[in-house]
Parts: structure tokens; sequence; C-alpha cells
């Protein structure tokens, strides 16, 4: 049987919503004595009666909508807030990366710093400079190692932060969704220290993030928190993805124009909403121009662009008919070659090369889009695409004449 990690029994944080005096005023003691009734606190409950159960060397990751409650746990685990009721059980020495600096001296250099993490954890000098030159290497911060961290960037930060969490001697290494921070290529470098540590030095690691594909890349196991309640822990990440989707998504598969925003003399969109595998934005056409263009801009959860899809992509032959008034357009959105997950749709309209009516980048008229996991049909029978787009083309065998 695995050893245990952690485990979670009934566990629960309370907090008190506003501001609570540090004293009690005269006029408060004479107002209260006339009360009849004492006025009740006014709680938030940011985690409420949490069971879970992790092993040795597993590796978690945990999602959820913001303030579900997903950072109030690692900071439990990490004793940095205690419970309001429950217990925790926590085996072995935990490493925590919860925001960027957490932990950091702002007037130590990074190499004090270095050696200021390592003595919180207990480890002894001779062992912290064993992994000193690993660290640096990492953290690709030597030019500044004699230099304050508050005069750091926030990339320097991150780097030098996680780096000092994943090499310094711990069982246990909890992640929040810092990794945004740094740039593409260190956060596949982070991606990739973290397999190392669960695969081959069988630390457990509890990976927080809204980035599915990571979750995906990283973490054998995954749970879910909604509301401070744990919905659900298991090792079929793409079902819990997909509880996920249902939780969160279901409310943002429509958008209408309740405020009467975006008004022009050309195009006012209505309603943009998802209806199956289409999406269909409806508006009214104030002039008729052939210049209209519409549809969309395709991202996934990283909040990588994919592709836009117009209304003028095709021969104007092919283009849909415009009339003065309501006018409805639908488009299907290729899924077959989209990757399992949650994808947004960001609303364009425009008058080609003359002016934005709704621009992407700033306006954000936004539907989500949740699609579950896709069987290969081949009788190989993978149990998952690779890449982030999922193309299936035929191919022909062509004869050669030796």
């Amino acid at each position: 049987m695995t050893n245990l990690s952690i485990r979670s029994t009934g566990l629960g944080k309370r907090y008190v919503i506003g501001r609570r005096d540090p004293y009690i005023s005269l006029r408060d003691t004479l107002s209260g004595g006339f009360s009849f009734y004492k006025k009740p606190e006014n709680y938030f409950w940011a985690l409420k009666d949490i069971y879970f159960e992790i092993g040795e060397g597993e590796v978690v990751g945990i999602i959820g909508g913001n303030g579900a409650g997903k950072s109030t746990l690692l900071k439990i685990l990490s004793r940095i807030t205690p419970p309001t009721s429950g217990i925790v059980e926590v085996n072995g020495r935990v490493v925590s990366l919860l925001e960027v600096g957490t932990g950091f001296h702002q007037e130590l250099t990074g190499r004090e710093n270095i050696y200021l993490n390592g003595a919180i954890l207990g480890m002894k000098r001779s062992e912290i400079n064993e992994k000193f030159d690993e660290i640096v290497e990492f953290a690709e911060v030597e030019r500044f190692l004699d230099t304050p961290v508050k005069r750091y960037s926030s990339g320097m930060y991150m780097r030098l932060a996680f780096a000092i969490a994943a090499h310094l001697e711990s069982e246990i290494l909890l992640v929040d969704e810092v990794l945004a921070v740094g740039d593409l290529k260190f956060q596949e470098k982070c991606l990739g220290k973290m397999k190392d540590i669960s695969q081959k030095q069988g630390r457990t690691v509890l990976y927080v993030s809204h980035n599915m594909t990571s979750i995906r890349q990283l973490c054998k196991s995954c749970m879910l928190i909604s509301d401070g309640k744990l919905i659900e822990k298991s090792d079929d990440i793409s079902e819990i993805i997909g509880v996920y989707a249902q939780h969160h998504g279901a409310k943002t598969v429509k958008w209408e124009n309740k405020e009467r925003k975006y008004k022009n003399d050309w195009f006012e969109p209505i309603e943009v909403k998802i209806q199956g595998d289409d999406i269909l934005i409806s508006g009214l056409v104030k002039k008729v121009n052939p210049a209209l263009q519409l549809g969309y801009a395709l991202y996934d959860n990283s909040n990588n662009l994919l592709f836009w899809s117009l209304t003028t992509d095709l021969d104007s032959n092919k283009w849909p008919t415009t009339i003065k008034g309501k006018n409805v357009f639908t488009s299907r959105i290729p899924v077959e070659i989209l990757q399992a997950g949650e994808y947004r749709l960001d609303l364009i309209v425009a008058l080609y090369y003359q002016e934005w009516l709704v621009n992407p980048d700033n306006d954000r008229i936004s539907v989500y889009l949740s699609l579950p996991e896709r069987r290969i049909k081949s009788a190989y029978n993978l149990s998952r695409y690779r890449g982030n787009i999922t193309p299936t083309n035929e191919w022909f065998s062509v004869k050669h004449e030796i």
C-alpha cells in the first residue's frame, strides 16, 4: 500500500467579511447595552468539509474557478494559515511556491536568499552548497546573483523562486499559478523539472493551474474545487476537466448586448451564442456595406490564438447575404481538429481595412466552448491525439516503378 503524503479530514477555513475593530469604544458599549440583539458575524467559508488522500510521489492537479478555494488549500498545507476546522496531516518537508517572491527577503541578494530558504527548510550549509550551482544555472540569474532581489524583474524573481523550490530537499512541492509569470520557454523548463521531481525523485507535487494543457501534461490525477468544496478527485483527468466545464462553462455559452453597447453607424451586435458545434452571431445591420466582415477569434485555455474565422474568408460568391435590419450569421466550429478542453471565441466585427466595430483585442465579447475527449477511430485506438490541433487526413499509396 502506498504511503500517504497528505490526508485531509473535514478540513475547513472560515474568514470574517469586512473589518473588525481592534477595540470597543464607549459608544459601542452603550449602544450594545441598549440593543435587544447582537448583530451576527458575516462569515465566509473559503473551504468547507474537505476530505482527500494523496500518496507519496503522486502528482495532483488542482483546478477550479477564481475564488474556489485552491490557493487557500495550499496555504493551509504550507502552514501559512491554520484551518478553522478539521485536520490535515502532512508527512514530509514542504516547499511551496504560492506567489511571486514568497519567502524572499527584499533587501537580500539572490545568493543570500538561496541560503535563507535552505536554512528555513532545515538544510545544512553544506547541503545547500551541493545544490547551489544547479539552482543558479536553472534560474539563469548568475549575472545578478549578488544584486538585491528587490531590483529583479518579475521574470527573474519567478525563475529564482522556482529554482530554489525545485532543487532544495523536500518531499512535497506545492505550486500555485505562478508559472504564468515566466516566458513560454521557462514554463516548459519548469514543467519538465516537475516531471523529473515526481518520476525520478518520487516527490509529491500539488499543482494549481487554469491551464488545462499543463494539467494534462504533468498530472496523474486531478481535484476539482468549487465554492470551497471538493467536487471530485479522480485519475481520469479528462472526466474532471469535463465536470469543471459543466460547472463553469454553461453560463458563458451565450452573450447578450443587454446594455446596448457597441453602437455605430453600421452594425450593432445583439447576441452571440454556442449551439451544438455552431456559433450564431445576430446583430442589427444599419447600412449595408460590402466591406462589413464579422466572425470570431478562437483561443485555447492558455490564451493562444488558434485562428480567425470571418464571413469573407471564401470567394465573394459564397459570402452570406446581408440585409438592412436584423441578421443572423452562423458557422460550424471545426471541433474535429480541436483537442478536448476549454476554448474562448471572441467576436470580430470590422469594415475591411477601414474601421474596427468590435475589436477582439480590446472589446472581448466572448463565449466559451467545452469539448470532451475524442477517441481515435484507428484500430490502434490511442487514447488521445497529440498536438494542439488534431486533423485526421486521408493517406494514399503511390506506386513506384523500379
